[in-house]
């Protein structure tokens, strides 16, 4: 937990300026790839799996120890060779377990928040899932085992598979040449967000797209053809925690209303997007059919208040670096709380962002919780140790913080009345 926070501290920072020079760059070529709230939204979706992933939510099923120790047929030496082999392994894994959470119906839950977001960019790469509670991923690394892979070499391997995942969610960079024969690239990548008809459930590799050739799930960028991003079933919200949730809600409706008993049974498994035919007559739901003549989601956020919304992150990412660099001398219970706190801060200013008619009461919860612990503690976690005045500060950003919100919301309540 302390050493995965800790490399948290300097992934998090490169990927920032990764995405500001991709910001700059954009501006200087005269493109749009960004659009504030959506840009909150993602980073804040990060913030969120980052919490999640150090408070060690994630029941893992077996571990790949537990295959090591049984299935291995043979014992390669530690060297160089052997951090191939699990690269390898690993990509190989998570090509299928990306392809898995595409096409069953309950596991698009723990990948919908990837592609919830109607633009393609460096900051919707950070938008990862809070909602994979328990792990069979390791099922996948059997191959590894088998070569006698150990579990320490996978450790270090992994965030650096996952970290280089980053880079190629981006319309800045076109083809790459014979990279795109055996690499994922932007372009495949492009493809593979897109939910054009020519490009679903394409391209699911990770770092090398030779699985999607050998698999029969390769499909080129066409150049008559733009990628149109989102999902089908669009989520129509910024709050990252809302979306990591909303088709596990949707399925567990689904099989409530349905009449018929095997459909009750057999919707977890069917291809995703599969509903019961009775349920889709009594219940429609809202799907894009033309994906070149449809709304991406916005709420019209005046300058003060996307301005507040970026003020807000900023401050809930503060708190989150307070938090991973303290995770040493906060008790267990407390990092719990702590961790709480924050994905309470997340819903408030993105549930602002959507204008929803619950948002002060988010607020509201946030403001009495920080309050309560300053109150409950006599500080903040530690903080007072080394500042009492950002403690005192601290109690006053939550106040001031409630007040903006209300009025923000009386101010936008007004402006639908003028409307209307």
């Amino acid at each position: 937990m302390e050493t995965y926070a800790q490399v948290l501290n300097y992934a998090i920072p490169f990927f920032v300026i990764l995405i500001l020079i991709e910001a700059v760059a954009a501006r200087w070529k005269g493109v749009q790839v960004n659009r504030g709230a959506d840009t909150i939204s993602s980073l804040s979706s990060g913030i969120t799996n980052t919490i999640k992933d150090v408070l060690g939510l994630t029941v893992v099923i077996i571990s790949y120890s537990f295959f090591v120790k049984h299935v291995a047929l043979f014992q390669v030496q530690e060297s160089w060779l052997l951090y191939v082999i699990g690269f390898v392994a690993l990509d190989f894994a998570g090509y299928w377990m990306h392809r898995w959470n595409h096409t069953i119906n309950f596991l698009w839950n723990r990948h919908i928040i990837h592609h919830s977001s109607e633009e393609f960019n460096l900051s919707c790469a950070l938008r990862q899932s809070i909602s994979v509670i328990f792990s069979f991923f390791n099922i996948l690394l059997i191959p590894a085992a088998l070569f006698g892979v150990p579990g320490h070499v996978i450790a270090i391997i992994a965030p650096l598979h996952l970290f280089a995942q980053f880079w190629y969610h981006t319309t800045l960079i076109n083809k790459m040449g014979f990279l795109e024969y055996f690499l994922v690239t932007p372009s495949h990548h492009r493809v593979h967000h897109a939910m054009n008809e020519q490009y679903l459930d394409k391209n699911y590799g990770q770092i090398f797209i030779i699985w999607d050739r050998m698999f029969g799930t390769f499909q080129p960028e066409l150049v008559d053809v733009p990628p149109v991003y989102g999902v089908k079933r669009p989520v129509k919200t910024w709050n990252p925690i809302i979306i990591n949730w909303q088709h596990l809600g949707l399925l567990y409706m689904d099989a409530w209303r349905t009449k018929n008993w095997l459909d009750k049974l057999r919707i977890w498994f069917m291809p995703t997007g599969w509903r019961p035919s009775d349920v889709i007559e009594k219940y429609p739901v809202e799907s894009v059919q033309d994906v070149y003549n449809f709304e991406k989601y916005e709420t019209s956020l005046s300058k003060p208040l996307l301005g507040w919304s970026w003020f807000q992150m900023l401050v809930t990412i503060t708190l989150m670096f307070h938090f991973t660099n303290n995770i040493a001398d906060i008790s267990f219970n407390n990092i719990l709380l702590y961790g709480g706190f924050l994905f309470v801060c997340i819903f408030s200013y993105t549930t602002l962002m959507d204008k929803s008619s619950y948002t002060l009461w988010a607020e509201g919860v946030k403001a009495g919780l920080g309050l309560g612990i300053l109150w409950w503690q006599s500080g903040w976690f530690g903080l007072e140790n080394f500042s009492m005045t950002l403690t005192f500060l601290l109690a006053a950003y939550f106040l001031f913080s409630l007040g903006v919100v209300a009025f923000f919301m009386q101010k936008e309540s007004q402006v639908v009345r003028a409307q209307a």
